[in-house]
């Protein structure tokens, strides 16, 4: 399937894997809609790098994700890809953690699905036609040290993809999920060197992933007809 003039809606896209989705679309014809809550100029940069536009919502806000939509539809007339990139981490022991660190990697990370695909699965379902990626990770499959909000937020994106899609299966619509593992920009790029060491010693591979290396899996998922409800893993073999 083609790509070209698609309407494509990259959450999060002002840096890290979701700019590099959203510059890999644009290469492929997507008309890419860049989404930011607070970086702005990172965002406008990345508009310019992909000719293509910015809408400032905060994924935690269900009023604004409608406004932001709203406006897309009236701009465009449809939404053909969501790619729910949005996320955080804010990793401390369990022992550690307060409710504060808990919400909001909760709340960026899963509850932003809800906010943004409800008005997104509405539209698609008037053209009977759509596809959503929802980016996961491999903390979601298997647990991470450290990472208890954020493994229970990335665990709930897989059982929301799941579902989703066979709710909207037979009406032209696919849900799909990617799940990196550690990569070389954005939130993976964060992890200190001691704790990459150890990462390493249990990747197959040997080494991190690239952002290309999702934004392709993505892509794959894009211009597949028949797969849904599927988890793509992308980890070197973290998760085996």
């Amino acid at each position: 399937m083609k790509l070209k003039d698609k309407i494509a809606l990259i959450t999060g896209s002002s840096r890290g894997i979701g700019k590099v989705i959203a510059m890999e679309l644009a290469k492929k014809g997507c008309k890419v809609i860049v989404n930011y809550s607070k970086d702005k100029d990172n965002a406008e940069e990345v508009s310019k790098l992909t000719n293509g536009m910015t809408f400032k919502a905060d994924v935690c806000n269900v009023e604004e994700c409608k406004e932001m939509i709203g406006s897309i539809i009236s701009k465009y007339g449809k939404i053909d890809f969501l790619i729910n990139n949005a996320g955080i981490s804010q990793d401390k022991t369990f022992k550690n953690m307060g409710k504060e660190e808990w919400d909001k990697v909760i709340d960026t990370n899963l509850n932003s699905m809800f906010n943004v695909t409800k008005p997104v699965v509405e539209e698609m379902l008037k053209n009977n036609y759509g596809k959503i990626i929802n980016i996961s990770s491999v903390s979601g499959q298997i647990g991470f040290f450290g990472q208890t909000n954020y493994s229970a937020a990335k665990a709930g994106v897989i059982g929301f993809t799941k579902a989703l899609a066979r709710e909207v299966s037979g009406k032209g619509i696919t849900v799909n999920a990617v799940a990196p593992g550690v990569i070389d920009t954005g939130l993976g790029s964060a992890i200190p060197e001691d704790v990459l060491s150890k990462f390493l010693e249990n990747i197959p591979l040997k080494r991190v992933g690239k952002a290309e290396e999702i934004a392709h899996s993505v892509i794959f998922l894009l211009t597949n007809d028949y797969v849904t409800g599927q988890v793509i893993n992308v980890n070197g073999g973290l998760s085996i």
